[in-house]
């Protein structure tokens, strides 16, 4: 079970990561789904959300490794591990 939910959170947050939501910013367990949801259709998957992480990292490895941090914060904060 423990790996599922790993799996969620990084999808989450790489997810999270794609949205133009402020980095820095405090999010709330809806707007968090809300983004996300709306980043998975956007990217057509979890895989276009990973494809968009995986070029900020090679492009701007300065802003997307805080970027980054920020989503695995914020996702790991609203939902917790049981």
């Amino acid at each position: 079970m423990r790996h599922t939910i790993d799996l969620l959170t990084t999808a989450r947050a790489e997810a999270l990561f794609c949205s133009d939501l402020p980095t820095g910013s405090y999010l709330t367990r809806p707007g968090i789904a809300a983004a996300v949801r709306q980043e998975i259709r956007t990217h057509a998957g979890t895989r276009g959300c990973l494809l968009v992480l995986a070029a900020a990292y090679g492009d701007r490895p300065e802003t997307a490794v805080p970027r980054m941090r920020w989503a695995l914060d914020q996702v790991r904060t609203l939902y917790p591990r049981a």
